[in-house]
Parts: C-alpha cells; structure tokens; sequence
C-alpha cells in the first residue's frame, strides 16, 4: 500500500472507497483527505488501477497522487460505494467484505424499505434529520438521494406535525453534475449551457424515498407532484414546494425551527434564498412563504455534498461515535 496511505495514526478510521472516478466519489476524496480523523487505505477502481488518483482529479495534485487500487482490502472499518444506481448490489454479491465492516451506499440499491435487508445486512436510510439514532447504531446506510434530501428537508417538519394532508407541488431544478462525470446528450456542456428542460415528470426515481419518509414522519402517506429539471449550472438544487397550510406563517415558522434546532447543517431563514449560500458545502437552507392559503418552502442545497457525499460523511461520522459535523465546517463561494 502506498505510504501516503499508511503514514496516519493507528486510531484513524480506515476507509475504502469503491467508485471514486466519478463527481460524487471526487467529493467524497476531497472531504475524506481532510477528515482529521480518517486514512483512506485504498481506492478501489476496475478500469483505471494503478493510474494515480490526481489523474482522475487535478485539484488533488499533490494531494492524494497515490494509484487506484485493484483489490478490496479486507481490513478496513467502513466502505463507501459510489457507483451507479443498480451496480451496488451487484458489487456485494461478487466482493467479500467483512461482516464489521460498516458500508455507507451512495446508489438507490437500498433506499426503499422493501430493498433495506441484504446479504444479511440491514440498511439504514441515512436522512440524518430524521433518522440520527439510528444511524449512531447501523452497520450500513444507505444514503438519501440528492433531489430526495432537497425535497424531504423542505416537507418532513410539516408531515410530522401532521400538516401535510393536501397534494404537495415540488419544482426542483438541478446542476449538470446530478447527471454523473461521463456525458449523455442532455447533460455535455454544448446543450447543457444556456438551456433549460424538465425531465422524468412525475415519475422521478427520488419519489418512492421521499414518500417513505413522510409517510414515516406523518403516519400516513402524501399526494407529491414533482417535477424535476435540468439547470445550466454546474452543481446546487434550487427546491420549491407548495401545499394548502391552515395556520400563519409564524405559525409555520415555528414548526420549522424547532424540527431543526438541533440541526447542524439545515438552518431555516426568514430571508429569500440565492442558491450560491450552499453551493460548496454541506448545508441546507429552507425559507417559507405565505400566499392565498397556500405555503410555499424553497429548500436549496449543493447536490454533490449534502445532497451526497457530505451527507456521507455526517453518516460516518455518526456510525463512529463523532460529532457529526467533523469535516464539514465548508463556506459557500458566494462570489
């Protein structure tokens, strides 16, 4: 193994990684070589082993320049799998990993309760606002989705004080890195830049989380109508949602800021919000507007960190026993 690798304290987490050529597995190598309490102990690639890292990822020069690994090392405390959506369960079946090795999933494989038990391992679905206890206790997590963690954030304090009863209106509008590092023919920067579309309308895969986690926070399910749409900006989600709201807009407020007082990275602001707050770091702000009965909640968030690997890490942090936001302190280039 490459000394930059093993020159860390013994008492670090030891951390595999699987899928790091891509956006979200660059993100995670950037918070992770940061981390002051990890080692990555390889990076595991089948097409492009022995190629240094920095290769993949410039603004690593310097940084973490050792090779991608061919081979999982079994002794290793937690794996991050940041394939595409369908390939980790693949993955599992044709890879050993060691029953106390925590994995931490960044693909939908997992998310849907009828999908959570496998191989003998149960995944817990990784919402840390809701679902903090048990990720402290879970041996496995599977990460939320990024349009999924925009959209719950801006509606689960309502569905647990019961006040999601009417169909909900979401319009969310994402970067071109929700699309992956390999271009397709919506998301290469030619189309890409100066254009807008929607896409998936109604059916988006994201749906079939966000309506387990509000049916979980209500006790009953909701009437979501979304529809998601490609921006011509590189990476952030700029989420609104609107539904019937009986109560004022302090009312409402109220409701906000106590579900998040406890929240380090989801903070509710009284001022209209600019995506540039969070692009480049783990936050979520929410802001909420009252017209003609109904309220409107705009939830903005960088997909690539809470909408991902950030995410990832709060989770890692959680399952170790450390403060959850270690790591993450990131400020926004708001310029």
């Amino acid at each position: 193994m490459p000394e930059k690798f093993i020159s860390m304290s013994i008492n670090n987490i030891q951390v595999g990684v699987v899928g790091g050529a891509g956006y979200t597995g660059g993100e995670l190598l950037r918070l992770l070589v940061n981390h002051p309490h990890v080692e990555i102990n390889f990076v595991y690639s089948s097409t492009r082993a022995g190629q240094p890292i920095s290769n993949t990822h410039p603004d690593l020069i310097g940084i973490l320049d050792s090779p991608f690994s061919g081979e999982l090392n079994a002794e290793i405390d937690v794996l991050f799998l940041c394939m595409g959506h369908g390939n980790s369960s693949t993955f599992l079946h044709e890879h050993t990993v060691n029953d106390n090795t925590k994995i931490i999933d960044l693909s939908n494989d997992f998310r849907l309760t009828a999908d959570r038990d496998f191989m003998g391992r149960s995944f817990v679905y990784g919402l840390t606002e809701v679902n903090i206890n048990q990720i402290k206790s879970a041996q496995a997590i599977a990460n939320p989705g990024c349009f999924a963690t925009a959209i719950q954030l801006a509606l689960v304090p309502l569905a647990a004080a019961g006040k999601l009863q009417n169909e909900v209106h979401v319009n969310a509008i994402t970067g071109s890195t929700g699309a992956g590092a390999v271009p397709s023919a919506t998301s290469h920067f030619s189309w890409r830049n100066n254009n807008i579309s929607y896409y998936k309308p109604f059916t988006h895969q994201h749906l079939g989380e966000i309506g387990e986690t509000l049916a979980q926070a209500q006790g009953s399910a909701s009437t979501l109508r979304f529809l998601p749409i490609r921006g011509n900006f590189t990476r952030g989600i700029f989420a609104t949602a609107y539904t019937s709201f009986e109560g004022s807009l302090d009312d409402a407020y109220a409701i906000y800021e106590s579900f998040y007082n406890d929240s380090p990275f989801t903070t509710v602001s009284k001022n209209e919000l600019a995506l540039k707050q969070v692009v480049n770091t783990n936050r979520c702000l929410v802001h909420l507007h009252k017209h003609e009965g109904q309220l409107l909640i705009t939830s903005i968030i960088d997909n690539l960190l809470k909408g991902a690997s950030g995410q990832a890490i709060e989770n890692m942090n959680l399952m170790f026993g450390l403060e959850q936001s270690t790591g993450l302190n990131l400020k926004s280039a708001t310029f």
